[in-house]
């Protein structure tokens, strides 16, 4: 009970329409990347993961899937709690930077990205990701109050 209360700030956070249609946008976008670590997209993704990653490609590759589809189904369901999944959102999008640093700098063709540039300019996205998932939710909003409250 008191991990609930130590995270009541980001409890029914009030965010608008616009942040709202991003929220859904991007829990939808996840949803559908973690149904593709476990199907259709399975080799792309495990040529993605570092080799100093103690575990087996294919482990990382499902477990990664399963956040990813539970990080969509919770940005899609879990809204009075959107602020907290945004947080988590963003996290998860640091951790897993990496294998899109690995895929650059050891010059691996997966997802269309065949070209040295294509691979360098994705490693700008995961920060976009990172803040899309704090603004959407008006995780940093929420945090933000907590420490005025």
């Amino acid at each position: 009970m008191n991990l609930l209360k130590n995270v009541q700030w980001a409890y029914n956070t009030k965010t608008n329409v616009v942040r709202s249609i991003f929220r859904i946008l991007l829990g939808a976008a996840l949803l559908f990347a973690g149904i593709s670590h476990l199907t259709f997209n399975r080799l792309e993704f495990v040529a993605q993961v570092p080799n100093w990653v103690p575990l087996s490609t294919d482990i990382v590759v499902i477990l990664s899937g399963i956040a990813e589809i539970a990080l969509g189904l919770s940005l899609l369901v879990l809204y009075k709690w959107k602020a907290l999944v945004g947080w988590i959102t963003a996290i998860f999008f640091l951790l897993i930077f990496p294998g899109n640093i690995s895929q650059y700098m050891n010059q691996i063709d997966a997802f269309g990205l065949d070209t040295d540039q294509a691979r360098l300019i994705r490693l700008f996205f995961q920060p976009v990701l990172m803040l899309w998932a704090i603004w959407s939710t008006g995780a940093y909003k929420s945090y933000k109050k907590r420490k005025t409250s």
